[in-house]
């Protein structure tokens, strides 16, 4: 499977970009939110990819971080979910509103993407509202791929298979500390997420990683 792609946009359509790959032109689909984050035609770029192979198409998708990259591969083993729906939840939310969405039981943030009714976006959060602590301990650990290399001369596709399967440090303390990375990687300011973290872990001092991220959400959604 190509994994990640680096080089140079030759050109940017609505949906995709074409790559040039020193000399070879690799067409990635990205989503609404991830094409206005590229640079312009002639500049370097860097993206995940993960490739959707069928039997008379093979279409390589793109994304800025490997959570990115994990959610889709996620919406996309939920029936009724393909990749263009995938891609357009990702582009409506971003990979941390889907985390939010879904580890709070929004299914109506879910279903203002593109495309995706009622009964579908309550799918998509019933079949993986137990991942999404998970993915969110994953997006502490993360970051966008590396541009750093100059692809002009040393342009590289890296095969790889999947994002790696994230997994709960050992120990409270570290739990506590990955929890603090994913809730900070949402936007919740550092007093609050701690308070909330603080609060998760007395009710419950066995939680781990994912456990505790969720039980800390629960404490942070809005009242009413």
């Amino acid at each position: 499977m190509i994994g990640k792609i680096s080089g140079r946009i030759d050109y940017r359509a609505d949906d995709h970009v074409l790559i040039d790959v020193k000399g070879v032109g690799y067409l990635v689909y990205v989503s609404d939110r991830t094409m206005a984050s590229l640079p312009g035609a002639g500049e370097a770029v860097a993206l995940y990819t993960d490739l959707l192979v069928r039997e008379d198409n093979l279409q390589l998708f793109g994304f800025t971080t490997l959570v990115e990259k994990e959610w889709h591969r996620l919406l996309m083993s939920v029936q009724g979910i393909g990749a263009k729906a995938s891609m357009a939840i990702l582009g409506a939310l971003g990979a941390d509103g889907v985390s939010r969405a879904i580890a709070l039981g929004d299914w109506n943030s879910v279903k203002a993407a593109k495309g995706v009714g009622p009964k579908t976006a309550q799918r998509v959060v019933n079949e993986l509202k137990d991942k999404a602590a998970s993915v969110m301990a994953l997006s502490g650990q993360t970051t966008a791929p590396s541009q750093s290399v100059d692809v002009s001369e040393d342009v590289v596709i890296e095969p790889v298979t999947s994002a790696p399967a994230p997994t709960a440090p050992p120990g409270n303390a570290a739990a506590q500390s990955e929890a603090l990375s994913a809730l900070s990687n949402l936007g919740y300011a550092p007093g609050e997420a701690a308070s909330a973290v603080a609060q998760a872990m007395g009710d419950d001092p066995s939680l781990d990683t994912s456990g505790l991220i969720r039980a800390a959400l629960k404490l942070l959604a809005p009242k009413g």
